[in-house]
């Protein structure tokens, strides 16, 4: 392995570790600990935290292993496109996750507040779901990175995902005022696209 590759995989573990620091402390200051709740004894809630722990894991050790099935023999160019998108999508979620505050709740929650409020700043006046497009651009970027055909798999958990933002907008269109409104002036995923 080059020194480059070296350096490119430690720069995609800081990442990630910064991305899962960032989300922790910031669940923690809203008083959302780790330990396991009333919902959280859920069994379908258990296999979502964990796979998504398990993808988490995956991911960590993918960094240390050689190209896991290589797309190209010379993946340079695959590489620095995903470190562009790797990049863009760290930090889309990082803003994204930073302007909710308060009204954030993890994915497999789901939960609309009593107190929740529409959130139309930052990287919100262009979409509705930044966390999620962030989170899914920064994974596909990783793969691209480690010239890895399971960039094909950012696809197969883009579905579930699209699936919780819909169910979101419909509740929070329900108790969130001004949220219908917004839905029509803003794109879910992708600005002036989708």
């Amino acid at each position: 392995m080059s020194l480059l590759n070296i350096i490119l995989r430690a720069y995609l573990f800081a990442g990630l570790a910064v991305h899962k620091l960032i989300w922790e402390v910031m669940k923690r200051g809203q008083g959302q600990a780790n330990g396991p709740t009333a919902t959280e004894k859920n069994l379908s809630l258990r296999v979502v935290k964990g796979g998504k722990i398990a993808i988490l894991l995956g991911l960590f050790v993918q960094l240390f292993l050689p190209d896991v099935l290589p797309i190209a023999s010379d993946p340079q160019r695959l590489r620095i496109a995903g470190v562009v998108l790797f990049t863009l999508g760290l930090l889309i979620a990082i803003l994204a996750r930073v302007a909710l505050g308060g009204n954030w709740s993890d994915i497999e929650v789901g939960q609309v507040k009593d107190d929740h409020r529409l959130v139309n700043r930052g990287v919100y006046r262009y979409v509705r779901h930044p966390i999620y497009t962030g989170d899914l651009a920064m994974l596909a970027g990783l793969e691209l990175c480690l010239n890895s055909w399971l960039v094909l798999a950012v696809a197969i958990l883009a579905i579930p995902t699209i699936a919780r933002a819909v169910r979101e907008e419909k509740a929070l269109a329900k108790t969130v005022t001004g949220y219908d409104i917004y839905c029509r002036q803003t794109k879910r995923f992708i600005p002036f696209v989708v």
